[in-house]
């Protein structure tokens, strides 16, 4: 089988040489000269490229291609931005890692068929969790912006996405919302899981008990939480 692996850290690489070993056709991919260079002997194909800019992204060869694997971990922005590039131009299976439990609900959110999270959950998210009330989770995008999960407020509830006026009135994006679904595990107790409702429009409705997930300025993330 064919295999391209965007990211070559210590995981990608590990995952991109056993591919190989396999006797698999491996193209791996990453920013960096140094982490190129260093596999260039040990897999197929090694090539230097950013896979956020999809002019050159769109010069790989994606239709002779059986998966892909966005396997980068260090920045979960551009995670998510080469997962979306790859949605776009890749036809064919698509498994992208998740850092944390919020970027596994994206990555859902943007119907990938697989996930991996190697990585425990982080000192810093941890942080955010318990000192913002009502927080469920988060990750920085970048230095300003956050994408959040957050219960949703008594007043918000009945009201539409469009009426609660996340942009109007905080400057935020309401992308998708997370319900609490009760499942029976193989020995018969009942768990409660989350489950993703994708990509909301204006009209969706906000329920009591529903986890909203918001993107924005983390000022405007803060202000939200302390106003409600």
């Amino acid at each position: 089988m064919k295999y391209i692996v965007i990211g070559l850290g210590n995981f990608g690489l590990s995952l991109a040489e056993k591919l190989t070993k396999l006797g698999n056709e491996v193209i791996g991919i990453d920013n960096s000269m140094a982490k190129v260079e260093a596999v260039k002997e040990k897999i197929s194909h090694s090539i230097r490229m950013d896979a956020t800019d999809e002019y050159t992204m769109s010069g790989l060869p994606f239709k002779d291609t059986d998966v892909v694997i966005i396997a980068i971990g260090e920045d979960t922005g551009a995670n998510i931005m080469a997962t979306a590039m790859v949605k776009k131009l890749h036809p064919n299976r698509i498994i992208s890692r998740a850092i944390t439990p919020i970027h596994e609900t994206i990555l859902e959110a943007m119907d990938v068929e697989t996930i991996i999270h190697p990585e425990e959950e982080s000192a810093e998210r941890w942080a955010k969790k318990l000192s913002l009330k009502g927080m469920v989770d988060s990750f920085e995008l970048s230095i300003n912006y956050s994408i959040v999960e957050i219960a949703i407020p008594d007043k918000l509830v009945g009201k539409t996405i469009e009426g609660a006026g996340f942009r109007n009135n905080y400057n935020l994006v309401c992308v998708s919302i997370i319900k609490k679904i009760a499942e029976k595990n193989l020995f018969g107790k009942t768990k409660r899981i989350n489950k993703i409702q994708g990509v909301v429009t204006t009209d969706t409705v906000l329920e009591s008990a529903d986890i909203l997930v918001i993107y924005g300025e983390n000022e405007d993330i803060k202000k939200f939480i302390k106003e409600n």
